[in-house]
C-alpha cells in the first residue's frame, strides 16, 4: 500500500487541482439550475429582480405564503439581510412556520447583530413543517400559482418568464417527484408555450434518478420545446442533460449536430467542450474551444480554458505560453494563475521555479495550499531541515490546519526515505487529534510500509468504523488484506464495497484488478487494471497490470507498460522491484 494519502492525492500532480476549476463557457441551463449569490451593492440581477416582482405581486393578491416562498429564494441568492428579514416576517404573517423558520436562520446568519430573528428561530423551534405540495391553509399551493399565471397572462406579459423561473422556487423541496407532477399540471393550459414545456423537462431531470418513464416524459417535453423554438439553446442544453442521462456518447453526438447546425452558438459549444471533459477527451475539448478563440481572440476566459486543457493534456509548452500571457494580462483572481503556473512548473520537476509562483500567492485558500507545496517542494530538492522549519513555523489555526501541516511533514519524511521520522510524526500528531480519520489513514500507510501489518489493519478498521461509507477507507483496508494477508476474499469484499460508492476511482478499480489477480482471475484483473492505468498514469498501477500480463504470457505488453512508467518515474520503488522479480 504505498500510494499517497487521501490529502496529497488532491494535492500531487496537476489534474485534481487545476483542472477542476476549468473555465468554459457557462451555459444558460447551468445557470437556471444553480444561480450564483449576488451581494445587494452588485445590483440587481434580472432572476433577483423577478423574484422581488414575483412576491410583491403575490403580496398584493393576497397570497402571503407564495410571497414568503419568493422572499426567502431572492434573500438566498442577495445574501441581504433586509430581505431576508421581510422573508421571516411575511412567512409569519402567512402560518408558514417552516418558511419562517429558514428565513429568520439565513436572516441572523447575515446580520448576526440582530435580536428578532433569534426570538423567531428560539419561539418556533420544534414547530413542524407546515410547508409542503400539498394543501395548506384555505387555497392549494397548485390553485394559487395557477392563478398567479393566468393574471400574468391575461395582464400581456406572458408565462414564459414565469415557467423559466418556476423550478427555482421548489429548488429546496426534497420531493421532486411531486415537484415535477406539479410543473406539468401547471404547465397544461400553456401548450404553445415553450418555456412551459421547458419547465416540466427542467423538473423532469431533476426528478428523474434512475425513473426511466419520467426522464421519456422529460425528453418529450424538451423536444416540444424546441419544436416551438428550434434554436433555442437553453433547451438545447437541457436535451443534452438529459440525453446523458442514458448515454454520454448520444447527448455528445447530439450537441455536434446542434453546434454544425449553429456554429456561432457559443453556449452550445462550451457545453459540447465540458461533455468532451467529463469522458477525458481532452483534444476534442480543447479544439471546440480554440475554434471559439479563434473567432473571438480577444476573450481571456477562452485563453483560460485552452491553457487549463492544454495543461491536462500535459502540452506544457502551449499552457506554459497561454498562462504566462494571462499573468501578464491580469487575468483572474490574485494568484489564480500563479497557482497554475507553480502546478506546471512543479509537474515539469522545475521545482525551485514552482517554489518562487507559491510564494506569490498570498491571498484565500490558494495561499494556504501554496505554503504546504513550498514546504514539500523544499523537501525535493533535498533541504529537509529547511522544510521543516518551514512546516513549524506555518501560522495553523484551524485543527484541520494543524493536521494538514503535520500530514505535510510527514509525507516530506516518507518521501525522503525517513519512514521512522514520518511514523513519529504522526505518532505526535494522532496524540493531539486520536479522531482524525486523516491522519489514521497515513499511519496505516506507513505502519504497513514498516511492515507493522497488525496496527495497519487495526487502524483501518478504526476508520472504516468511523466513516463506513467512505470509499476510500474500504479500499485501503481491503487493498491491506489483499496485498499483505492471505485473507484475499476477505479484501475484495470491502474493495467491491467501495467500489460500488466509486466506481471510476483508479485506485479502487487498481485494487480490483490486483485482488482478482490473486484468487487467479487473471482475464478481470487485466480489464479492472487497464481502466485504472487509462483513468491515471501510475507506476504502482502499471507494476499491477504489467505483473499480470506477465502472468498471461504476455511479456512483450508487460515490458511496454512498465517502460513507460518507468521513464516518467525511473524511482518508485515498487515499479523497479516488479520489474526486477519478473523480468531481470
Amino acid at each position: 500500500m504505498t500510494r499517497p494519502s487521501v490529502f496529497f492525492r488532491a494535492l500531487i500532480g496537476v489534474g485534481a487541482i487545476a483542472f477542476a476549476a476549468v473555465a468554459l463557457p457557462q451555459s444558460p441551463l447551468k445557470e437556471a439550475e444553480t444561480p450564483k449569490a449576488s451581494k445587494a451593492d452588485q445590483g440587481v440581477s434580472p432572476d433577483l429582480f423577478y423574484r422581488l416582482l414575483l412576491g410583491d405581486v403575490a403580496l398584493q393578491r393576497g397570497d402571503a405564503a407564495l410571497a414568503a416562498r419568493a422572499y426567502l429564494d431572492a434573500a438566498r441568492e442577495s445574501q441581504d439581510a433586509r430581505i431576508a428579514k421581510r422573508a421571516t416576517e411575511i412567512a409569519l404573517s402567512a402560518r408558514q412556520r417552516t418558511l419562517a423558520q429558514e428565513a429568520a436562520k439565513l436572516w441572523s446568519s447575515l446580520d448576526p447583530a440582530a435580536e428578532r430573528p433569534k426570538q423567531v428561530i428560539s419561539a418556533l423551534a420544534g414547530a413542524g413543517d407546515r410547508d409542503s405540495l400539498e394543501p395548506s391553509g384555505d387555497e392549494d399551493l397548485k390553485i394559487r400559482l395557477s392563478r398567479l399565471l393566468a393574471d400574468t397572462a391575461v395582464s400581456g406579459g406572458g408565462v414564459g418568464d414565469a415557467f423559466l423561473q418556476i423550478n427555482r422556487l421548489f429548488s429546496q423541496q426534497s420531493d421532486k417527484k411531486a415537484v415535477f407532477k406539479l410543473i406539468k399540471e401547471l404547465a397544461q393550459p400553456y401548450p404553445s408555450s415553450p418555456e412551459a414545456h421547458f419547465a416540466v423537462a427542467l423538473a423532469g431531470l431533476n426528478a428523474s434518478g434512475d425513473d426511466l418513464a419520467i426522464a421519456s416524459a422529460a425528453l418529450t417535453e424538451v423536444d416540444r420545446a424546441l419544436e416551438l423554438r428550434p434554436d433555442w439553446e437553453r433547451a438545447a442544453l437541457l436535451k443534452a442533460e438529459i440525453i446523458n442521462k442514458r448515454s454520454a456518447d448520444a447527448a455528445i453526438k447530439y450537441l455536434q449536430d446542434f453546434v454544425a447546425a449553429q456554429p456561432t452558438s457559443k453556449a452550445a459549444s462550451g457545453a459540447l467542450a465540458q461533455f468532451y471533459v467529463e469522458q477525458k477527451r481532452y483534444g476534442d475539448a480543447r479544439d471546440v474551444l480554440q475554434h471559439l478563440w479563434d473567432a473571438d481572440p480577444s476573450s481571456k476566459e477562452l485563453e483560460f480554458g485552452v491553457a487549463t486543457i492544454s495543461l491536462q493534456m500535459k502540452d506544457y509548452d502551449k499552457a506554459e505560453r497561454l498562462f504566462k500571457s494571462l499573468k501578464a494580462a491580469g487575468y483572474g483572481e490574485p494568484g489564480t494563475i500563479d497557482l497554475y503556473l507553480a502546478q506546471l512548473t512543479e509537474e515539469t520537476k522545475r521545482y525551485s521555479e514552482a517554489i518562487e509562483y507559491y510564494k506569490t500567492i498570498e491571498e484565500g485558500d490558494r495561499a494556504w495550499l501554496a505554503k504546504l507545496r513550498i514546504g514539500a517542494l523544499l523537501g525535493k530538492v533535498g533541504r529537509i531541515d529547511e522544510a521543516r522549519r518551514w512546516f513549524a513555523d506555518l501560522p495553523a489555526v484551524t485543527i484541520e490546519q494543524r493536521v494538514q501541516v503535520r500530514q505535510s511533514e510527514a509525507q516530506l519524511l516518507r518521501d525522503a526515505g525517513d519512514v521512522a521520522g514520518a511514523y513519529a510524526v504522526l505518532k505526535r500528531a494522532l496524540e493531539e487529534h486520536p479522531e482524525s480519520p486523516d491522519l489514521i489513514y497515513d499511519m496505516a500507510l506507513i505502519a504497513e510500509r514498516m511492515d507493522k501489518i497488525d496496527e495497519a489493519e487495526a487502524r483501518l478498521t478504526k476508520l472504516v468504523e468511523l466513516k463506513p461509507d467512505d470509499a476510500q477507507a474500504l479500499n485501503a483496508l481491503g487493498y491491506t488484506l489483499v496485498d499483505r494477508t492471505k485473507r484475499t476474499s476477505e479484501g475484495l469484499a470491502l474493495i467491491e464495497k467501495a467500489h460500488k460508492l466509486s466506481p471510476a476511482d483508479p485506485f479502487i478499480l487498481d485494487s480490483m484488478g490486483w485482488a482478482l489477480f490473486r484468487l487467479g482471475r487473471l482475464d478481470e484483473a487485466e480489464s479492472y487494471l487497464k481502466r485504472a492505468l487509462a483513468e491515471r498514469p501510475d507506476a504502482e498501477i502499471a507494476a499491477h497490470l504489467g505483473e499480470v500480463l506477465w502472468a498471461k504470457g504476455d511479456r512483450d505488453s508487460a515490458r511496454a507498460v512498465w517502460k513507460v512508467q518507468l521513464e516518467s518515474n525511473p524511482d518508485n520503488v515498487m515499479l523497479k522491484e516488479t520489474v526486477k522479480r519478473l523480468a531481470p
